[in-house]
């Protein structure tokens, strides 16, 4: 507990330090914008002035002066109006300046950037000098959103690798833990398996210990599934119609008459690369999944269908239902609806469907309150 409480300390600290860096820098592009700016409506004062000197200047009047700071503006676009007549125009494109049109929209632009100046040349005469921002100050205002997206891609980078990270932990734990557990079934089994010889020898009804048999026979598949977790599982040549109805027909035996039990498949074979033990384990999943979501009563249907390339297994109940914006969200770690129970059922089947048997499993459609229809497709061999 200590130690977690000093990681999440020390991601806060992390957290709150990179806050403050992004508002620091933010604040100093802004202070920079400002200053900039100023300095521009300097250089506009400046072109003012030496306006007004062109226009009252007479044979004696040194203009080299106001010359130089004309041509030393090479960045800033200028608007030069008298009586809403536009009369010159700098560092403005040809094309804007030649379209009437053009130059007045321009002109309503260059307003909204910047206050005019005024130049009062003579009593009761005024032009006024529209400017708008140079490039440079342009680059400069929207440097805090080019920062605050490339802020935005680094932190979903760490986040993405931080969950892979925590995913691929959580993958080892759940794979050490079910390595573990089916270790520790293999110890009491074992006795089972030498107990059920010595009821042999004992003047017990063979259909009882026949029973026992397929219980004990049952359990050595459950630890081998969870032995088969965290490893690359040997995949076979199997019929799958076969291991479908294997499984199918033993769930049907042992649950309650009150589920209404039923079956579609082609009277042939079709052969894919499936893990048998894993393939029952999907099977047994989806069709307690779909036992639950009936509250043990209904009407269950599995269906085998062959198509081109690909054999399709859907399963039909007659449930609760999953909502629209459920169907992806069902299959992730730790989602559960019922009271108990860790979520991990549809999550270990999409593991071994998808991961394993490079299959694909789906909702294929549901409605709340009258059942949902599942999929898995398998590549046929």
């Amino acid at each position: 507990m200590p130690f977690s409480n000093k990681r999440n300390t020390s991601r806060w600290i992390i957290i709150a330090f990179s806050f403050c860096l992004v508002s620091l820098i933010l604040w100093n592009t802004y202070t920079f914008f400002q200053i900039f700016k100023n300095e521009e409506r300097l250089k506009m004062n400046l072109w003012a002035n030496a306006q007004k000197t062109l226009i009252n200047a007479d044979e004696n009047t040194d203009v080299d002066l106001p010359l130089l700071i004309f041509s030393n503006n090479t960045s800033i676009p200028i608007m030069l109006t008298e009586k809403d007549s536009i009369i010159n125009a700098v560092n403005i494109d040809t094309t804007i300046i030649q379209n009437s049109k053009k130059s007045r929209l321009f002109l309503e632009k260059l307003k909204g950037e910047n206050e005019p100046i005024h130049i009062v040349y003579a009593p009761g005469r005024v032009q006024k000098l529209y400017y708008g921002n140079s490039s440079l100050l342009n680059q400069l205002k929207y440097y805090p959103i080019a920062l605050l997206l490339i802020i935005v891609l680094f932190a979903a980078l760490v986040f993405n690798y931080y969950k892979s990270t925590k995913m691929a932990t959580q993958n080892k734990l759940w794979a050490g833990m079910a390595k573990e557990t089916a270790h520790q079934i293999g110890t009491p089994l074992s006795s089972l398996i030498g107990w059920i010889e010595l009821l042999k020898t004992e003047d017990i009804p063979e259909s009882t210990t026949k029973e026992i048999e397929k219980d004990i026979e049952r359990l050595q598949t459950i630890t081998d599934r969870f032995s088969k977790i965290g490893s690359e599982p040997k995949l076979e040549t199997k019929d799958i119609v076969s291991e479908t109805l294997l499984s199918y027909d033993y769930l049907q035996s042992r649950f309650s008459k009150q589920i209404e039990f039923s079956i579609s498949a082609p009277q042939k074979n079709i052969l894919v690369q499936l893990n048998p033990t894993l393939h029952s384990w999907t099977i047994e999943n989806m069709v307690k999944n779909a036992i639950d979501a009936m509250k043990g009563k209904g009407k269950l249907h599995l269906a085998i269908e062959e198509e081109n390339d690909s054999v399709k297994i859907t399963i039909s109940d007659t449930g609760s239902g999953i909502p629209k914006n459920q169907f992806k969200k069902i299959f992730e770690p730790g989602y559960t609806t019922k009271k108990r129970g860790w979520g991990l059922g549809l999550s270990l089947t999409k593991r071994i469907v998808e991961d394993y048997h490079k299959g694909t499993i789906k909702v294929l459609q549901s409605e709340v309150g009258k059942g949902t229809v599942m999929q898995l497709i398998f590549v046929k061999f």
